[in-house]
This record gives structure tokens, sequence and C-alpha cells, in this order.
């Protein structure tokens, strides 16, 4: 059996709802997935078995190719060159800075 990293984030209990609510990232060879998932619980069920539940619901959808996922691109490397070209020059007057202010 194979085990495929999760990551539960934003662990909510929705009381209108009577939900356990989280965002859940599947890693797999394919790159990173993320469903959002929910199921119904009472607000006294134990974290560890709300965060099973959930990890088990993204695992289903994962596996039975579900094609409401959030496809989570690739960390783009930021560009530097140009890098200044977007900001403005600001000259400062040496004389306004030391001149003393009046009160």
């Amino acid at each position: 059996m194979q085990t495929v990293p999760l990551q539960l984030t934003d662990v909510i209990y929705n009381a209108a709802t009577q939900t356990f609510d989280a965002l859940v990232t599947v890693h797999d060879q394919s790159g990173a997935r993320s469903y959002a998932c929910s199921i119904d619980a009472p607000i006294t069920m134990e974290f560890e078995e709300a965060a099973q539940g959930l990890a088990t619901q993204a695992m289903r959808r994962h596996t039975h190719g579900r094609s409401d996922a959030a496809v989570m691109p690739a960390a783009a490397v930021p560009q530097r060159a140009g890098r200044l070209a977007g900001l403005r020059r600001m000259t400062i007057d040496r004389f306004a800075t030391q001149a003393p202010r009046a009160a």
C-alpha cells in the first residue's frame, strides 16, 4: 500500500451546518491537488477522528478523479531582471531634509 502525503488546512467546525470543513491537499507524483472537504459530525467529535474523516473523503475524491479539485501550480521563481522598472525614482532634496521645520 502506497502512502500519499496529505495536508489539512483551515479545519473549522461549522455550527450552522454541524460539519467539520477543511481544505485538504493531496501530494503525489503528478503534483498537488486541493479538495474542499466537509463531514457531518457533532462538535464533540475528537479532532483526530474528524481529520481522519476529512482525509478519507479527500483520498476518495482524488483516486476516483473528481474534477472539482483545485490544481496548485508549482511555485514560480521570481524574476530579478527589470525589477526596478515599475518603481518610481524619488529625488530627495538634501537641503529640504536638513532645514528646520516651523513649529
